[in-house]
């Protein structure tokens, strides 16, 4: 039986339904989540796997897992999966420790082996090197920059200092954020 079918029959009082190896979990809107049957899954099954300080839920496919790390994108983690030998549509919780350490290393390495087009720093003003980012250092990295075009008072620095619109948008009638509109009506 199809999920479709599965969808159309409903469940009648239950909140669970099976379906072709997969449990259908529902709720007061429709179907929540589709999870594998725990029959399914390998005796050294891990539900969460840590890579790059980030938690990658073990129930999903490795190169959607791969996404909740800051600066991996659906691209990138095809390309990642790609240059590593992984499938990408296994689930991460099945990764051995040496698919693992495999990752990892593919993650460190990848801004020289990925195009340079795919790199999210392309030129680094500091160093002059072409860079991919992750996680903290991401984060830390975007601060410092509008922290250094604020200090030089640059147009942008100013903007992003003043909580404004920074890449030239409208800022007459959107983003006025917190501010009452209309028009209030003499009695």
């Amino acid at each position: 039986m199809s999920l479709n079918r599965a969808l159309q029959i409903g469940v009648d009082g239950g909140t669970l339904s099976q379906t072709n190896g997969m449990t259908v979990r529902w709720g007061e809107r429709g179907v929540k989540m589709a999870n594998k049957v725990d029959e399914e899954l390998s005796d050294d099954f891990s539900y969460i796997v840590r890579l790059r300080n980030t938690d990658l839920d073990g129930l999903k496919r490795l190169s959607t897992a791969l996404t909740s790390i800051n600066g991996i994108g659906s691209r990138t983690s095809t390309t990642i999966c790609r240059l590593s030998g992984l499938s990408p549509n296994q689930l991460t919780g099945n990764l051995t420790l040496e698919e693992q350490e495999l990752l990892r290393k593919t993650i460190e390495e990848y801004a020289m082996n990925a195009p340079l087009w795919m790199l999210n720093r392309q030129w680094d003003k500091e160093s002059g090197e072409e860079l991919h980012l992750f996680g903290q250092d991401l984060e830390l990295t975007h601060k410092e920059d509008i922290n250094k075009l604020r200090s030089i008072k640059t147009y942008r620095g100013i903007r992003h200092a003043n909580r404004q619109k920074v890449r030239g948008q409208r800022g007459r009638s959107n983003g006025r954020g917190g501010l009452t509109l209309g028009v209030k009506k003499k009695k």
